[in-house]
């Protein structure tokens, strides 16, 4: 299996910066893309930033965040970042790491991580 590990998250005032960090790990043959969701309780998961592995490191955002949040990716490592400035209370949410590609045994995996809740507020 494949496993996503989050790191960052906390309680941070309106204005300020986070960075969150997602290592991946486990039996893998090569990731494709990686990507940030976000989700409040009892409201539905929302893609926040991709970042593809195979296709030139190319991003996309969405519009809430542009501007603001940068995705970025260490290969060597298996890990991709979401930079998070001028938070806004709006961007308090349970943050989840995505990863897509093929395993070593060529199986196509989707795997979330367990998610890292951030806070935003004063």
């Amino acid at each position: 299996q494949v496993q996503l590990v989050e790191s960052g998250g906390g309680l941070v005032q309106p204005g300020g910066s986070l960075r969150l960090s997602c290592a991946a790990s486990g039996s893998i043959l090569t990731i494709n893309a990686m990507g940030w969701y976000r989700q409040v309780s009892g409201k539905q998961r929302e893609l926040v930033a991709i970042i593809n592995i195979n296709h030139g490191g190319s991003t996309d955002y969405a519009d809430s965040v542009k501007g603001r949040f940068t995705i970025s990716r260490d290969n060597a490592k298996n890990t991709v970042y979401l930079q998070m400035n001028s938070l806004k209370p709006e961007d308090t949410a349970v943050y989840y790491c995505n990863a897509a590609g093929y395993d070593s045994s060529w199986q196509i995996f989707r795997s979330w991580g367990q998610g890292t809740q951030v806070t935003v507020s004063s």
